[in-house]
């Protein structure tokens, strides 16, 4: 134990003993007697050690913001291949099956290879489905296997990311009134809260419906129960324009059997115009026409209305991203705190996409005030 005077106070012994054990620090006490000067060089030597030391940390931090982005990136990758790979496999699945199986029970594989039958389903169905459809589903349609490939456009950390967006906005208003908003509003493009969600931010409809919105809240409606109808019947078009793709590969389904009779009956036509051939011709020639009622059934039933259906999931489970941000819009109008506004956002997602309770406050406990 360090030596001491009468008076309690450390002696000469015990005020070295401390400087050795305290390295900078003890040399800043024992010079305590020194002259103002002295011990200014001696504590801004100090100062200047701790802000390299923050400073280190500052980069070692921001290595591990980086490194985290890259593992979400990563990870948001592995999911999009996963979902590729599941439309890929299952095709792979339905080829095989029934291909294989005709091929292992003794089926001639070569008899399949029809040409002209698949000209005529096929041709005949892309024929339909333009007459079916307006201009703006068969524009869809140019994207509908990137879709497939793709799976849903927001991922778990995208919904978190825009239960994070709705906490900011919401702060700010709580913080700086409903007027605060409007620089934000007006110009989304140059606003410094969605800089700091780039996947929200590079969705053009998620941040025009948040800003339309929020732009009502600004000019005064306050009527929850008027905003939820607008909501709604906005949502319900947007459900409407995507389901018309969904029922036109759905027509198409149903009505590519039919086609595939089409060919068989002109196969049959075109069999008894040679009814005077040789057996082995003549059964060749019914084989070929019998082709088209498999290829129009298999077609339908292993490609088209598989298709028709993993789209309407898809579409379903994006649409609740935009029934989030209903949710926390209409709890925060309707007087909620944050927190408990993007609660009831939160509550409105997918089970498979949702965070938990625990991942959102720590998202939003690390986010900056909004100016």
């Amino acid at each position: 134990m360090p030596a001491r005077d009468q008076d309690g106070v450390p002696g000469r012994r015990g005020r070295g003993l401390c400087s050795r054990g305290l390295g900078l620090m003890g040399m800043v006490r024992e010079n305590y007697d020194v002259g103002a000067q002295e011990y200014s060089g001696k504590f801004g030597l100090f100062r200047r050690l701790v802000r390299m030391t923050i400073r280190c940390v500052g980069n070692v931090a921001q290595r591990n913001t980086v490194l985290s982005t890259t593992i979400v990136v990563q990870i948001n990758a592995q999911k999009r291949s996963r979902e590729s790979m599941r439309f890929i496999i299952g095709g792979l699945i339905v080829v095989g099956c029934v291909i294989g199986g005709y091929g292992a029970s003794g089926g001639h594989l070569e008899v399949l290879y029809q040409p002209f039958e698949m000209l005529i389903i096929l041709g005949a169905a892309a024929g339909a489905f333009v007459i079916g459809n307006t201009g703006a589903v068969l524009k869809q349609a140019t994207g509908v296997f990137g879709t497939l490939l793709r799976g849903p456009r927001y991922s778990k950390a995208d919904h978190v990311e825009l239960l994070g967006v709705q906490f900011t906005l919401f702060k700010l208003v709580q913080a700086k009134g409903v007027l605060a908003l409007e620089s934000h509003i007006e110009n989304p493009g140059e606003s410094d809260i969605f800089a700091r969600f780039p996947k929200f931010a590079a969705s053009h409809h998620a941040v025009e419906f948040m800003c339309d919105y929020l732009r009502m809240i600004t000019l005064g409606t306050n009527n929850v129960h008027q905003m939820e109808a607008l909501m709604d019947e906005e949502l319900e078009t947007h459900h409407q324009e995507r389901e018309r793709l969904v029922n036109a590969i759905q027509a198409l389904a149903d009505g590519t059997p039919a086609l595939g009779i089409v060919a068989a009956v002109l196969g049959v036509i075109h069999t008894m115009g040679s009814i005077d051939k040789p057996p082995e011709v003549l059964g060749h020639l019914i084989g070929a026409a019998l082709v088209g009622t498999f290829l129009g059934v298999f077609v339908a039933y292993g490609f088209f209305g598989p298709m028709a259906q993993s789209l309407r999931n898809i579409y379903d489970v994006e649409a609740k991203y935009f029934l989030s941000m209903r949710t926390g819009l209409l709890a925060h109008m309707s007087g909620y705190a944050p927190v408990v506004a993007i609660e009831f956002a939160r509550k409105a997602l997918m089970s498979e996409v949702r965070p938990s309770f625990a991942e959102i406050d720590e998202a939003t406990a690390n986010l900056q005030a909004a100016r």
